[in-house]
Parts: C-alpha cells; structure tokens; sequence
C-alpha cells in the first residue's frame, strides 16, 4: 500500500435546506496517482472536489491530505494542493505576468521563486509572446492554459482539475494533457474530473464512478474495463450509470 494523498472517512455532505448529497463516503487516493472521478450531472463529483480542496466544510467524517486533516490544518494543507477549476479564476485586466505574480504571492512565494515559475509556466504553455497583455484579450484555450498556470506556480503535490480543458480546441487540449502527464511524472497527484471521457481515458489510471453520492465503482480503467466486459470508459460509463437523460434534473 503506498501513501494516500487523499484519505477520506465516512464523509457526510448536505447543502442547506436540502437533502444529503453523501452520507457515509469514504475514499483513499493514493500519491502519484492519475485519479479520475466522474459520473452523471448531480452525482456529487463537483461537490466532492470542493470538500476536498476545503471550498466546502463537510459537517460529517475525516478528509486529510498527505496524513494533514483539512479540517484542523488548514494552512498547511492548503500549501499541499492546486486548485484548476473549471471557472476561470484570474483577473482578466491583468496579464498573465502579473496574475502569476499576485497569485504566487498568495501562495507564500517569494519574488525570486515567483519570477523562476513565471518564465518557466509561460514558456511551457505557450504564454512567453503575451507574458505582458491583458488576459481579457486572449482566446479560450489560452484563459485556460493561465488558469493551469496559477494552479501549479507553486509546484503544489496534488493538483485538482475540474474540466481544466473545456472549450479548447484539439491542440490546446493535447498540449494540456501532456503538460499534465509530466507533471505527473515528476511526482505530482492527479485529480481530474471531466465529461471529456476520451480525453480521462488516455489521462486517467485510476478512476471512480459516484452515483446519487454514492461511489458504485473505483479500481483502475484496466480493471474495469475487464471485469465489466467493454472497450473504453464510455460504455462503461453507460454500463453502470444507464442511459437516460441526466440533464433535466433539478
């Protein structure tokens, strides 16, 4: 058994005024991982990230990062994680240089650390020509390529995704997946979560499916795939969280 990343304990979750959305969840995710959560529109998958990076406070159970309990060391386990929402979540009057900047600083970054990640994230993605432009004035898959950017500055552990590529073209898309799987390579936890489900397959090692707040499957894809008779995580998305309409749901 390696080391969690992640270590979730009998996790409860409602929203004011509604109904429960997980009751009894528990969870491990363990470092190094390429972890994939997915499942259909209310399923909890958002809800789920959001506890774990502390966006929302559980009223049941024990989540903890890296052995850090969320809940009683914050500060520390908020050095832990990046966070890549699906939002984006920068100043669009700014540039990236100087988002990078103030978001780095945000991190406890000093000015050399934040000047070395800057050069190095710009040139990376792709960013190095517009280092000084007003990110307002990008493309999509640039906004995204920034966001990316400020989630890792400062080099965190465990980088959660939340569709970190939706609305990219095919390009952008790939440039994002590789970069991904670098920093993976490099020692960085993967949590992703995404309705690209092509795009989860070639990234993702590991996945769970939650329905109604419930966890209904978690191995790896091979795993899955094998014991549940199909050929991509889309037929096995379909096996066993059925096919009829999930969108209409309020």
């Amino acid at each position: 058994m390696g080391t969690a990343a992640v270590s979730i304990e009998h996790l409860g979750y409602r929203y004011p005024r509604q109904s429960n959305i997980f009751t009894d969840l528990n969870l491990q995710i363990e470092a190094g991982e390429r972890f994939g959560i997915f499942g259909p529109n209310g399923a909890g998958k958002t809800t789920l990230m959001h506890c774990m990076t502390g966006l929302l406070s559980f009223q049941q159970g024990k989540l903890s990062l890296f052995g850090n309990d969320i809940a009683t060391n914050k500060k520390e386990t908020n050095k832990l994680f990046g966070f890549v929402p699906q939002d984006f979540s920068f100043y669009q009057e700014l540039s990236p240089v100087q988002n990078l900047e103030f978001f780095g600083a945000w991190c406890g970054l000093n000015k050399q650390a934040i000047k070395q990640r800057t050069t190095e994230l710009l040139e990376i993605l792709g960013l190095a020509d517009v280092r000084n432009k007003q990110v307002q004035k990008f493309s999509g898959g640039m906004k995204r390529r920034v966001n990316l950017a400020i989630g890792v500055i400062h080099d965190p552990r465990i980088l959660f995704l939340d569709e970190p590529t939706v609305g990219v073209d095919i390009q952008t898309r790939n440039a994002i997946i590789n970069y991904l799987k670098e920093l993976n390579k490099s020692g960085t936890t993967l949590i992703y979560t995404s309705h690209q489900l092509s795009e989860a397959e070639e990234l993702c090692n590991k996945i769970a499916l939650i329905e109604a707040g419930e966890i209904i499957a978690h191995n790896t894809l091979d795993n899955l795939l094998s014991e549940h008779k199909e050929d991509g995580l889309e037929g096995l998305y379909l096996n066993l969280t059925g096919k009829a309409y999930r969108d209409g749901n309020v």
